[in-house]
């Protein structure tokens, strides 16, 4: 006997399903799958991350926009992600819509339930999207941030920053890799 067919829904149909839903949710090979709630940690680092992105975009004076997490990505028809934050250049037209298809950097905190995903799948899934240069994992237990970044001939080039600054270019701008943990 075979199973039964799942609900399976591309991105198009899972954006019309989630409007007005509550939670954070992402698409998973065409399931809708629910967020973990997080822990107030997670959550001042993701509000540090997006500060640290502003300040280096206006201090730059770059036509970019940053969004916190709630923006859609679509990485393919069934799967869609929602980062913790992104950057995107330029700006977006139409302030209405719920997806960037076009990020240039992309921001994850780690999290106990997510780190795997993080560190595969989502890796490998942004760096399916022509336009993403960057791709930032933050430990915030550790303090720690992870840069991985479009090299040349399509490869990508990983560091570990501890302190310092994190160059981010494209688009062009430099932040302190403290900026984007809270302060102690």
């Amino acid at each position: 006997m075979s199973n039964p067919a799942k609900n399976e829904m591309d991105v198009d149909a899972f954006l019309v399903w989630g409007e007005g839903r509550d939670g954070r949710w992402e698409l998973r090979d065409g399931q809708p799958v629910m967020m973990s709630p997080e822990r107030a940690a997670h959550a001042l680092t993701k509000l540090s991350a997006h500060i640290a992105l502003i300040n280096g975009v206006q201090r730059a004076g770059l036509p970019c926009r940053v969004f916190p997490d709630g923006m859609t990505v679509r990485i393919t028809a069934r799967n869609a992600y929602e980062p913790d934050a992104l950057v995107v250049c330029p700006t977006p037209i139409d302030l209405n819509t719920m997806e960037i298809p076009n990020p240039v950097i992309v921001v994850e905190v780690l999290s106990p339930s997510t780190a795997a995903d993080d560190h595969g799948l989502k890796l490998d899934g942004y760096f399916s999207l022509p336009s993403v240069e960057h791709y930032l994992i933050l430990d915030a237990d550790r303090r720690v941030m992870i840069h991985h970044k479009r090299g040349q001939a399509g490869a990508i080039e990983t560091r570990i920053l501890r302190d310092g600054a994190v160059r981010l270019d494209p688009p062009g701008f430099e932040a302190e890799v403290a900026a984007f943990f809270v302060a102690d």
